[in-house]
């Protein structure tokens, strides 16, 4: 596969959508202009668990019921099957709807709906010695759920040096700026939505099942989306509530936009965890064992296992090795992707224990790491691609001035404030998925319609792809009129995985390869040419993956507890960057979403009722530009061959993951109190 040759590449370009976005004459999904819309409202569940046993309806003219709801062709995804029985698997499920003229008509209207319920008790409480705990087959992704190298039993009790810990984050929900939202339409037999989703494809084919549909007669359209940090990468109830609402008056579209209190409920988040490490090691700091074992959530209408300790599995070179999950089915909303899903909660975990582990043996945490690095992959056995971790440390420690560091906690201050330095390494798997394709047509001499059903989820795909085609075709940006957001566009991948520039720019590579061969260097006006992308067949044979090192400063009152972030530093090993000034914005994005989560982020869920309390962006604190110390985010300069056309690798997500491990060790350092639980707040400081 001949490689991009970059010109357009690794050019900052001021995003391409940018301009209709500041304007506000960008559509997002529920914004289409569409003749003699309804409006939908949810009515949701308030008990946890039991069944609907009536609904008075009395008195509203255009409603949907468990009772009368339209009977869908596939039942099997618990996440998607809505109104098919009167049965209640939690709080805020969707029991029916109510269309109306108009929003405020038809909010108005669904509270007046009465229903009556049978209770049962539920059961909402992850606890480590849940008697129900089990393993699943397999975790996201599709990797194994259990995995076993060495007698590591042995080798911990063996252990000159142990650090033996548990370690918990909470819920959290992905909040974007732009609520889940759709609208649908249905024209005799076809059905169009206009959708918040990151994979229009994904969607369709899903959508397409669910309603005994062929996929050709449905479309999807998302030009711009607000958002979504992986909420949005499959569709969730509100879709199927919009479809079904729209049967009822065909030819009519039907708008939902969910509330921000309902995206609490109904359209994913990422599980809570209960995690214990274990690290062998010699006293010169070398580990002989390492186990990780999780107890996280599910639910009973839909299991979701996240592959929290399989960064584990690979981060670091240990004689034995051994991890684990196990799953609590409660009676609670489905979890799914957040932002690095298990990646993120599970290196926060690690990099705490490894920062445990550099204290025991009385090492420099950097220092713990680099003689921690494995030669290959130790999962497989694979050469790394491009791993270059001990860069990132050694860089990083350079940049943000690690030396000299004083090893012992609560000595450095200035007045009230407590001063310490924290450390950990990021790591994120290069993904390129399956099923991409792209179309390129000559539309005038040395113009270009490149044409592909990605989405830009608001990270920069309309500008990074141009990019790529721009390159690949041998022209300027200017020349390129990329077309995505669309079913009727050829077939992509989700946005998700930190995979979709990397996919989708494969597929317009190899398209132009197609279109060369077919049309040579000077084609005709109508000229096209459609290709998919290619395998990667590098991709098993090497340990693909970025990584990176975050740097923290962090200061604590000594009276009260606060805490007040200086500054932060991420150094990333990302492979050649598309666009530097979008690459820059989604490094800086994660590592602020991970301080978020170290000392912010919290879904608080009253298990006498089942429901998460914290349900709007007053009560569910995130970080704002107050909390945001001085950032920044570089990257090496370098190429992955083995990666995909253009020597990327993905970098939406490695920002976040071990942001919150850096924040915390940063803490203990700054006072000498290991908090091992997040959020990290005041009251856990003042002992």
């Amino acid at each position: 596969m001949t490689a991009v040759q970059p010109r357009a590449i690794g050019t900052a370009l001021t995003r391409l959508d940018g301009p209709a976005k500041v304007t506000g004459t960008a559509p997002y999904a529920s914004e289409y202009q569409l003749d003699a819309p309804m409006y939908l409202h949810p009515l949701q569940a308030t008990i946890a668990k039991g069944r609907v046993t009536a609904m008075d309806t009395a008195g509203v003219a255009a409603v949907l019921t468990v009772f009368d709801a339209p009977t869908l062709a596939d039942t099997s995804d618990g996440d998607l099957t809505i109104l098919q029985d009167n049965q209640i698997h939690y709080r805020g499920q969707f029991i029916g709807a109510v269309l109306a003229e108009t929003a405020e008509t038809a909010r108005h209207a669904a509270a007046l709906v009465r229903v009556d319920y049978q209770a049962d008790t539920h059961h909402t409480e992850l606890r480590p010695d849940d008697p129900d705990l089990y393993a699943p087959e397999e975790v996201n992704a599709g990797f194994p759920t259990d995995t076993a190298d060495g007698d590591v039993d042995a080798a911990l009790r063996d252990a000159e040096v142990l650090v033996d810990q548990t370690y918990t984050t909470p819920h959290e929900h992905n909040n974007p700026m732009e609520p889940h939202s759709c609208i649908a339409l249905w024209d005799n037999d076809k059905l169009t939505l206009y959708d918040s989703t990151q994979g229009v494809h994904a969607a369709r084919s899903k959508l397409a099942g669910l309603f005994g549909l062929e996929p050709e007669q449905i479309r999807v359209i998302a030009k711009n989306i607000g958002g979504g940090f992986g909420s949005k990468g499959a569709p969730h109830s509100h879709n199927t509530l919009a479809v079904m609402a729209a049967q009822r008056v065909p030819g009519r579209p039907v708008k939902l936009a969910l509330t921000r209190q309902q995206m609490f409920d109904v359209v994913g988040y990422r599980t809570p965890t209960i995690q214990r490490l274990q690290l062998g090691a010699t006293r010169d700091g070398r580990l002989t064992a390492l186990r990780h074992d999780v107890v996280e959530q599910s639910a009973t209408a839909k299991e979701f296992a996240e592959q929290t300790a399989v960064p584990a599995r690979m981060m670091y070179a240990s004689a034995t090795r051994a991890t684990s999950h196990r799953l609590a089915a409660l009676d609670v909303a489905v979890p799914f992707w957040m932002r690095a899903p298990g990646e993120c909660p599970g290196v926060y975990a690690l990099e705490v224990a490894m920062d445990e582990l550099a204290v025991a043996c009385d090492l420099d945490p950097i220092e713990l790491r680099i003689r921690n690095e494995p030669d290959v992959d130790p999962e497989t056995g694979n050469p790394w691609s491009d791993r270059r971790l001990v860069e990132c440390l050694t860089t990083g420690a350079e940049q943000f001035g690690w030396h000299p560091r004083n090893p012992e906690p609560g000595v450095r201050s200035n007045g009230e404030w407590l001063i310490g330095t924290g450390v950990a390494s990021s790591v994120y798997p290069a993904m390129n998925m399956p099923g991409n394709a792209a179309r390129i047509e000559c539309t005038a001499p040395g113009r270009y319609a490149v044409a592909i059903g990605a989405v830009d989820i608001g990270t920069g795909t309309w500008t990074a792809l141009t990019q790529i085609a721009a390159d690949v075709l041998s022209c300027d940006v200017a020349a390129i009129d990329l077309q995505i957001g669309d079913t009727t566009l050829p077939a992509a991948s989700v946005e998700g995985g930190s995979s979709g520039i990397s996919s989708w720019g494969t597929a317009i590579h190899a398209a132009a390869q197609q279109f060369r061969r077919e049309h040579g260097d000077s084609p005709a006006p109508g000229a096209a040419s459609t290709a998919e992308a290619p395998e990667n067949e590098d991709a098993q044979n090497y340990g693909m993956y970025s990584f990176g090192a975050q740097f923290v400063e962090a200061h604590v009152s000594r009276y009260t507890g606060e805490i007040r972030l200086a500054r932060m530093l991420g150094v990333f090993s990302i492979g050649r960057a598309i666009n530097p000034a979008t690459l820059r914005s989604q490094l800086i994005g994660g590592m602020t979403m991970g301080l978020s989560m170290a000392l912010h982020e919290e879904s608080v869920r009253d298990h006498r009722l089942g429901h998460i309390v914290t349900r709007d962006l007053a009560s569910y604190h995130i970080s704002t530009h107050a909390d945001v110390p001085d950032i920044d985010a570089v990257w090496l300069d370098s190429v992955d061959e083995h990666a995909n056309p253009m020597g990327s690798r993905g970098a939406g997500e490695i920002g976040i993951v071990g942001a919150a491990a850096a924040v915390a060790n940063a803490i203990y350092h700054a006072t000498g109190v290991r908090v091992r639980d997040l959020p990290i707040q005041c009251d856990a400081l003042l002992i």
